[in-house]
């Protein structure tokens, strides 16, 4: 029997766009001899819709319209409960538009990538595919992600956090602080955005202002990297879980300036229509010494694993050309279009992507099945554990 697979993309978030691509990209790839695809677009206002027409990335250049060809869907928050229901059925409709096997996520960004989506699939019970709720939150956020890495021994740039709240309240002492840490120039980033989102460089104490309120108004957390002047940036996809995993060749993305843009990795340049990020322009393989390949993959490896990932990621790396050092960047554990051009490289077509991100989501589903969920006691049953005494107790 062909496998119910639930794509869901959109969501709430600045990088609703790129996650429409990505999705489109990955349906196109799958094969319809193993699975029903099922797309489910989720808008940026949080409403939940499915409908053949989301299959066509055309469409989307009036959502209104988009819309009116679908039908707004629901999942229910019980536990085993994996059926995508109609909100409104009707006469002749059932209320189940389909039983889903398996969520394969394509989202990208706040609200979606960053753990929400992935505790909603664990609280329900459906198997999904990609890093777990832990893993996505912690690979979102910057500045936890650092931290991990740091403590493990991954080697990660210089760095400064501090929240809006004490940008509000004590700016003077903030900026003094970055100032003698990192000295300029820097990088501002807000702390949980992706597709650099929000991110600018700054080179004196105005720049810096002017960077740092501009990344608040995405984000309630900012961080503060040196910027390595001298810079490549390298980028290495992980496939696997957290015991047994493989990287892909590297590639270079090529920046039109100081940082490497929205523009740079979705828009060819400014130039086309988003094809994901499948439009930046990039050096793959990567031309590198082969030591250095060789300590970015195993890096690569090493950060997969610290942060207990499963699926497909991509981590981004910076390599000082001045220094040789080479530091991990950030990890995108839903990266865009899977990076699926990376595997491609490495001898893994998209649709085999696919098939391994379902049979990796399945096993981590029938792995989880064999942990304990109930300690096998009912306290309140057993009199010797004082539930009564101590429901008396704070009786006033």
């Amino acid at each position: 029997m062909k496998i119910n697979v639930g794509v869901v993309f959109g969501g709430r978030s600045v990088e609703n766009e790129i996650s429409v691509v990505t999705a489109n990209q990955a349906m196109a790839a799958m094969d319809s001899e193993k699975y029903n695809i099922i797309p489910i677009y989720i808008t940026k206002e949080g409403k939940w819709y499915s409908g053949e027409a989301l299959r066509n990335v055309e469409n989307y250049r009036n959502t209104k319209k988009l819309i009116a060809m679908c039908e707004e869907v629901y999942m229910r928050p019980t536990y085993g409960d994996s059926n995508l229901y109609r909100t409104k059925c009707g006469i002749f409709k059932k209320d189940v538009v389909a039983k889903l096997d398996v969520i394969l996520p394509a989202l990208h960004g706040t609200n979606c990538e960053d753990g929400t989506f992935q505790g909603i699939m664990e609280f329900c019970g459906v198997p999904y595919t990609g890093c777990n709720t832990l893993a996505s939150a912690n690979g979102m956020d910057k500045i936890t992600m650092k931290m991990i890495l740091k403590e493990c021994g991954i080697p990660v740039v210089d760095y400064y956090w501090f929240s809006d709240k004490e940008w509000d309240d004590k700016k003077e002492s903030t900026i003094e602080n970055i100032e003698e840490k990192l000295g300029y120039p820097v990088i501002i980033k807000p702390a949980n955005s992706g597709s650099s989102v929000g991110i600018r460089a700054a080179h004196n104490r105005e720049e810096l202002i002017d960077a740092i309120d501009y990344a608040i108004s995405f984000t309630s957390r900012v961080i503060i990297e040196k910027y390595v002047q001298k810079l490549k940036e390298v980028n290495c996809a992980v496939l696997g879980n957290y015991y047994e995993c493989q990287p892909s060749v590297c590639e270079v993305p090529v920046r039109s300036g100081e940082i490497l843009s929205y523009q740079d990795k979705y828009m060819n340049g400014g130039g086309k229509q988003s094809q994901g990020m499948q439009s930046t322009v990039r050096e793959i393989p990567a031309n590198l010494p082969e030591a250095s390949t060789q300590f970015i993959q195993k890096a690569a490896c090493d950060t997969f694993r610290a942060l207990d990932c499963d699926g497909v990621a991509r981590i981004d790396f910076i390599i000082d050309e001045s220094t040789g050092n080479i530091f991990v960047n950030e990890i995108n554990t839903i990266p865009g279009s899977l990076s699926f051009y990376l595997w491609e490289y490495s001898g893994i077509n998209f649709g085999a992507l696919i098939d391994r991100l379902i049979e990796i989501a399945l096993r981590r589903k029938q792995d989880s099945s064999f942990k304990a969920v109930n300690y096998g006691e009912n306290i309140f049953a057993t009199k010797s554990a004082g539930g009564a005494k101590m429901g008396a107790k704070f009786k006033k």
